[in-house]
């Protein structure tokens, strides 16, 4: 077999350098727009307030309650104020789109390699080596460094699995950041459209307006992100159920049938460390980056789960100004219709989130790692691997 240059150990380390920094890219950007969603909690609360004040102060005018109006309406202007002090820095941010795509993998064994490194990295995928699947296949024939040299390229596909569940993650992070701001949006205008409509000769008309064309202003930008979180979503799904089916390093180390995980790695106690241990050590990383993978997926489809939960959140909301519009507000029929249809079109999304949601619910209980059980092993390459010591955090203990 002709091994290639970027498949030596050093070259594949450093492309997983460059997947491990764009992973933390995801991280910061999912960070912050998760400041960004609390910014718009208070931008909605502001809103909130001035509703009550400006409500009060058109249903009663000036009197006794003014003072309390005002102080509402002064409390609700820094609460939004705040709320956009810490949206509009992510909204910036967030237009510098981040994302991996991971490029086609051919049949076969290939490696992951790194271009333009003085610039903006890209990564391409080599053409299958020829002879390397036929060698991976008498796995038990190899020998310690053939071994290392397959687990170094196997660590560098899980990190790039790795890579790509994060950017999805992203995604659908951005898109529950826009149906925040839809929910904003919904509330401004289902403000204004309720004082126009209970107070349509009102020397306020043009406040309402404004708040109207605001407020469907800020829906139609929120839903500019629903899109590409939808695809995300849906991406994230399809992947995590065909990474079910996907041949791991289980597989080749520890074959499920016919063979005792007691007898593995293949070393004995007569043994010296010497490159057994470091065949071991590479085995044991290589499983440990196996298990966070499988990790990365729960959590994909958790973000996926969360993705359901902000589109029932956002049809509620919608739900709910329409409601409210037909219970609180005389209209004509044309007016009646709308709010119908704001009703209809927000319990669509709650059933579209409802069928995202059940999906992910169901794979988070099946999997022992959104509890606190914990088992680590503590390898010593002299003995044999069913020999470790083991340290366990039970549910209970944590």
């Amino acid at each position: 077999m002709d091994i290639p240059v970027p498949a030596g150990r050093t070259p594949l380390a450093k492309v997983r350098d460059y997947l491990a920094a764009r992973r933390s890219q995801f991280a910061d950007q999912r960070t912050a727009m998760s400041r960004g969603r609390t910014g718009l909690a208070f931008f909605r609360t502001g809103i909130a307030l001035i509703t009550i004040a400006v409500t009060l102060l058109r249903a009663f005018g000036t009197g006794i309650l003014t003072l309390f109006d005002v102080a509402l309406i002064v409390v609700g202007v820094v609460a939004i104020y705040d709320g956009l002090r810490w949206y509009v820095p992510v909204r910036l941010d967030i237009g510098r789109h981040l994302d991996y795509k991971a490029p086609a993998r051919p049949e076969g064994i290939s490696v992951l390699e790194v271009e333009d490194e003085a610039g903006t990295p890209r990564f391409i995928r080599s053409q299958p080596v020829a002879g390397a699947q036929q060698l991976r296949d008498g796995w038990k024939r190899l020998t310690p460094i053939e071994r290392r040299r397959f687990l170094a390229n196997d660590r560098t596909d899980l990190a790039e699995e790795r890579t790509v569940f994060a950017s999805l993650r992203t995604t659908m992070a951005r898109a529950r950041l826009g149906l925040a701001f839809t929910r904003s949006g919904v509330a401004f205008a289902g403000l204004g459209i309720a004082l126009l409509r209970k107070f349509p000769a009102s020397g306020w008309i043009y406040f309402d307006v404004l708040l109207v064309v605001a407020g469907s202003l800020m829906a139609l930008e929120g839903f500019h992100w629903y899109v590409p979180g939808y695809r995300a979503g849906s991406d994230a799904l399809r992947r995590f159920r065909e990474s079910l089916s996907e041949s791991t390093i289980w597989d080749q180390a520890f074959p499920r049938l016919g063979l005792a995980r007691s007898s593995l790695p293949p070393i004995k106690a007569s043994h010296a460390p010497g490159i057994w241990g470091t065949t071991g050590l590479a085995l044991e990383r290589t499983v440990l980056a196996e298990r966070r993978n499988l990790m990365s997926r729960l959590r994909t489809v958790m973000s996926y789960s969360r993705m359901g939960l902000a589109y029932m959140r956002t049809g509620a909301s919608i739900s709910a100004v329409g409601a409210g519009l037909i219970a609180f507000v005389s209209a004509s029929v044309a007016w009646t219709v709308f709010d119908a249809v704001l009703i209809a079109a927000g319990f669509m999304m709650i059933v579209d989130g409802w069928r995202w949601y059940r999906p992910s619910e169901k794979v988070r209980r099946q999997f022992p790692y959104c509890y606190g059980d914990m088992e680590i092993a503590m390898p010593d390459y002299g003995k044999p691997r069913g020999k470790w010591s083991r340290v366990v955090f039970s549910h209970d203990d944590l």
